[in-house]
């Protein structure tokens, strides 16, 4: 069976030196790809890349930079990195048709190229979508200026990845601090903190009326939903009191989001993902390179995982395919 992996990394020296020359607020987690064996695979997209790929069992990776993006640049070296970071992810895929696609990175930080940048991301380079890092320093994907982007998505029928990042310094130093350096950032970042940052986002595009707005716009949630989803009887129950919305947070869960697991191989996660969003909203992910463990345990979940036959196809490439337009190799 073909296995589709959709968030899987890639992180170009342009990028890091555009992330280096930002002005601040940094995110402190960027560091942690910068060097050594993580950032040597965040680097490939060649011979290493694909050998691991065999060695996990994943057939196709769906190429996107890491996070934060380019969501705390200046638009104009914004504009510049997206589109040499899209025309790179372009080249990996012309170079193995058969084993990467792509999601485009885009210059939130100028709302106007945005759009544009989608578009030719993906009618001109053929990337099946973009991979957004949540706000752009202090603006919302829900917020007026980036309806545009959204809408572009919408019309071209491709999906948009939220990711995580680290929340804004305020926030950090509200919540996740006062421990140690070290438990304080891990707690504001892949302990807790990513994970409520890109789930609101969704929550946000939904209170805002963003799906009702733009019905046909798919979102994706990686780690099994980014908490949220966990807690959306509740979420949902009292945003319908509050709230003037078409449809309630769980039907938005069945019309606009997909949920795939990043690396997180549990079937307890799944099985409750598959309650709320339903099988054909699953889809696979590996997060290569941060998850990335020899021996095979890619392959090896999606076998034994307790699916029927139709469930487990859609989880491993049929529900992606069907997303994009993409068709089998």
């Amino acid at each position: 069976m073909r296995l589709i992996a959709i968030e899987e990394h890639v992180l170009p020296q342009n990028v890091r030196d555009a992330w280096a020359s930002a002005p601040p607020p940094h995110d402190p987690v960027s560091a942690i790809a910068d060097g050594g064996v993580t950032g040597e695979r965040l680097a490939d997209l060649g011979a290493g890349r694909l050998a691991l790929m065999d060695e996990q069992g994943v057939d196709v990776q769906v190429l996107s930079l890491t996070t934060p993006g380019l969501h705390n640049l200046e638009p104009g070296p914004a504009v510049e990195a997206a589109r040499r970071v899209n025309d790179l992810i372009a080249e990996a895929c012309a170079r193995h048709p058969t084993r990467f696609q792509g999601f485009a990175a885009l210059p939130t930080s100028d709302p106007d190229a945005a759009p544009r940048e989608l578009e030719r991301a993906v009618k001109e380079l053929g990337l099946k979508g973009a991979l957004l890092c949540g706000r752009t320093r202090d603006r919302h994907l829900d917020h007026m200026a980036l309806r545009p982007m959204l809408g572009k998505a919408a019309e071209l029928g491709v999906p948009l990845f939220i990711h995580p990042q680290t929340p804004a310094p305020d926030v950090r130093a509200s919540n996740y601090s006062g421990i140690s350096d070290r438990a304080d950032l891990a707690l504001a970042a892949f302990g807790l903190g990513w994970h409520y940052e890109a789930g609101l986002e969704w929550v946000r595009l939904a209170a805002a009326g963003v799906f009702d707005e733009l019905p046909e716009l798919q979102i994706i949630l990686g780690h099994w939903g980014e908490v949220v989803l966990f807690y959306l009887e509740r979420t949902s129950a009292v945003m319908s009191r509050a709230l003037e919305l078409d449809r309630s947070l769980h039907e938005y869960a069945r019309s606009n989001l997909y949920v795939t697991g990043s690396g997180m191989w549990s079937e307890a996660y799944l099985r409750q993902c598959l309650e709320i969003v339903g099988p054909d909203r699953l889809l696979f992910s590996t997060d290569f390179p941060y998850q990335y463990r020899p021996g095979g345990e890619p392959r090896r979940f999606l076998e034994t995982v307790d699916l029927d036959d139709a469930a487990r196809r859609g989880f491993a490439f049929a529900n992606w395919e069907r997303l994009t337009g993409a068709k089998a190799a």
